[in-house]
């Protein structure tokens, strides 16, 4: 992989880059993201054990962090 960086800038109109989700749906796909989130932890909560954890703390803190970037994304962050 020798390209040069002006190879690189040539041939970049080519090939576009499109987004998994698109900028429309990212509000909608942040929110369901942190509503389940929300949700597995509530039910982490209730019932805490070992077993558990892999099962609904692992996938709560995942949805929570990626619901989070989404939402930033397609809200903007404001200082």
């Amino acid at each position: 992989m020798d390209s040069s960086l002006h190879e690189v800038w040539q041939t970049a109109p080519g090939s576009p880059f499109f987004p998994t989700v698109g900028k429309e749906s990212q509000f909608t796909v942040g929110f369901t993201l942190i509503l389940i989130g929300i949700a597995l932890s509530g039910a982490f909560t209730l019932n805490r054990s070992l077993v558990n954890v892999p099962l609904l703390g692992i996938p709560a803190s995942f949805a929570l962090a990626v619901g989070t970037v989404y939402m930033f994304c397609a809200v903007g962050v404001y200082v």
